[in-house]
């Protein structure tokens, strides 16, 4: 479908107002059963960095912000380091309500059981099959793997909640 047919669906806002030109998508935020097992899997599994983290005792929470940047990156000050969170894209929070990895039978809806709700997040890489290899390799669930169903050009892995996790690779577009 071209930019100007999808411009032209009802609902769509062709020309977005001028306020809204410095607006960012900054996070997706899901609630983690073990804080532990969330951040092993996001970060050594998927590469994301923790960027920060907040704790907020007296409600029982705590609050970790991830991001899929190069370490460097990352201001090495609290202050600054707050400020450059909150003016990038694709930050995931993972809230962890203390006490639900002590509960066996607690678990998260993951949003694609019924009712159907909240469906997936998605990783880009640059090589689809040789990242999938890597999630078999290290035990990781997978949903749907490259060989099933229709769309054999992604793959959709679980979290330890059981969140999918869309996995993609950027087609490169002929004569770019």
């Amino acid at each position: 479908m071209s930019l100007h047919a999808l411009n032209n669906l009802p609902g769509v806002t062709a020309v977005p107002d001028s306020a809204t030109q410095h607006f960012v998508f900054n996070h997706t935020m899901l609630r983690v059963k073990d804080i532990t097992r969330s951040l092993d899997f996001y970060t050594r599994v998927l590469g994301f960095s923790l960027v920060e983290k907040r704790d907020f005792p007296d409600a029982a929470f705590s609050l970790y912000f991830l991001a899929l940047v190069d370490k460097t990156q990352i201001p090495e000050g609290d202050a600054a380091r707050n400020q450059w969170m909150k003016a990038i894209p694709g930050i995931l929070e993972l809230t962890h309500n203390y006490g639900t990895e002590n509960d066996e039978g607690f678990a998260y809806h993951n949003g694609n059981t019924e009712p159907r709700g909240f469906g997936h997040i998605c990783v880009s890489v640059p090589d689809i099959h040789a990242a999938c290899a890597r999630f078999e390799e290290l035990g990781v669930e997978f949903q749907k793997r490259l060989a099933d169903g229709r769309m054999k050009s992604l793959a959709f892995i679980k979290d330890p909640d059981g969140y999918w996790v869309e996995i993609i690779q950027p087609t490169p577009v002929a004569g770019a």
